[in-house]
């Protein structure tokens, strides 16, 4: 079965002594993090081999050392599984990265983050216009907003973030891009704080631990292995959002779910903290075939063990969870699918 249609594109530098990927035009914001997606994959789109019965598609994923990456060989390994026709090939990525990937073209299938595809769906911040062919297949866990102090820290609400020193991940993550969204609902901005980094969990941690930054923010499961780090060898605190602030997030993005990270999550959290989450969902272009997306879903169901293995909040995932409405337009071959599930 020859489930592919289209030939293989590849993008290629420009002549012009400067790396650049020009299928990117309006995002140049975006820029580093698009060509290193381009120069780690030579080209996202799916490539079919010389007598074209097999094609690859291409899922991006998130950063190498994230739970993302991992998830993806997961999947892969799942979805190549006695087909000789389908191919997948992961790639790093990013939650806004992704998003533009599906819209270009670049790539097929990623993992998302529920609330940065409906940012991108509205062409909202950071996205410059309303992106397309982003499909939703799979919802699949929570993601949760964690804000990480040190246990002296003065930070107990957002507004107290004025003046500090920042650790975030890098423009193009969705933890930078929900650590913007809430400077913006408290009236603020990175020119409110006196220092902002943007780097890995890696290089966040160790400028807490250094006392090089005053707050870290991330968006992932709970606990955060980044956390616990940090938590192994300073006392470290969670800053709560409260209901008027989760109020102001709605303002901006009205996915943006009220929940709590329970108290022993991390070492010395004797309470619940409330903050926001959303979900992590399996994603595809709208565009792809519907026997490839019957084919994905297929292997999440019978192989939720083997994911599970790898990514522990996906314990326990149903069709309920899956078919979760998050606000983004469901793929009509998942639509199919899930209808057949209901009549079995």
């Amino acid at each position: 079965m020859n489930v592919f249609k289209s030939k293989c594109r590849v993008a290629r530098p420009d002549n012009q002594g400067e790396t650049s990927v020009s299928i990117y035009p309006k995002y140049n914001f975006l820029k580093f993090i698009i060509i290193a997606i381009a120069l780690t994959s030579i080209g996202l789109h799916g490539c079919s081999d010389q007598n074209g019965s097999t094609r690859t598609y291409k899922l991006v994923t998130g950063p190498q050392g994230g739970a993302w990456y991992p998830l993806g060989g997961a999947l892969k390994a799942l979805i190549e599984n006695d087909q000789s026709d389908i191919k997948v090939q992961v790639l790093p990525g990013g939650g806004v990265s992704n998003a533009l990937a599906l819209h270009t073209g670049q790539a097929q299938i990623a993992l998302a983050q529920s609330v940065t595809s409906l940012d991108a769906i509205d062409g909202k911040p950071p996205f410059q216009e309303p992106l397309q062919n982003i499909c939703n297949i799979a919802t699949l866990y929570r993601q949760y907003f964690q804000v990480v102090t040190l246990a002296k820290s003065s930070v107990n609400n957002p507004f107290e973030l004025k003046n500090k020193v920042l650790a975030t991940q890098p423009k193009g993550a969705t933890g930078e891009a929900i650590t913007n969204h809430l400077l913006q609902a408290h009236g603020m901005d990175y020119e409110s704080l006196d220092n902002v980094s943007f780097g890995s969990y890696t290089d966040s941690v160790t400028l807490m631990k250094d006392g090089n930054a005053d707050v870290f923010t991330l968006t992932t499961t709970i606990p955060s292995g980044a956390v616990m780090d940090l938590a192994s060898s300073r006392s470290i605190k969670l800053m709560s959002m409260s209901e008027e602030s989760h109020k102001k997030m709605l303002k901006i993005n009205s996915k943006y779910e009220r929940g709590f990270i329970p108290k022993g999550t991390y070492p010395k959290q004797n309470d619940d903290v409330a903050t926001i989450f959303w979900y992590t969902h399996l994603a595809a272009r709208c565009d792809v075939e519907n026997q490839v997306i019957s084919r994905i879903l297929d292997v999440v169901q019978s192989g939720s063990m083997e994911l599970v293995s790898v990514t522990k909040a996906i314990e326990g995932l149903d069709i309920e969870t899956m078919t979760r409405d998050i606000g983004v337009p469901m793929h009509p071959g998942a639509i199919e699918w899930y209808e057949k599930q209901k009549q079995q």
